[in-house]
């Protein structure tokens, strides 16, 4: 694997950790007891604490990251072991 490769991976981890990550610790003005500022929406966060969220983003991103990269070095689990892979698309036996 090229280094580029292994950034652009590494990079595509982090950004779907954002997913994982995003909905957890948020509470809204109104449920951490305050009153939202007009023209606010209702469901936006009093307190988003994004710091906290990309270092979590990171640690997931990097432990995903290992696995697959582990994966690749190793080959614990190919094409090969995914059932009826090889008859589809561009694998079908001509």
């Amino acid at each position: 694997m090229s280094p580029a490769l292994a950034i652009a991976t590494y990079l595509l981890f982090w950004a779907i950790s954002g997913f994982l990550v995003l909905p957890f610790g948020v509470r809204t003005t109104r449920e951490a007891g305050g009153e939202p500022v007009p023209g606010e929406a209702d469901s936006a966060p009093a307190n988003p604490i994004l710091r906290q969220k990309l270092v979590w983003m990171t640690v997931i991103a990097t432990i995903l990251f290992a696995l697959f990269y582990a994966n690749f070095v190793h080959g614990w689990v190919t094409l090969d072991d995914i059932p009826g892979w090889q008859h589809t698309g561009p694998y079908a036996p001509n």
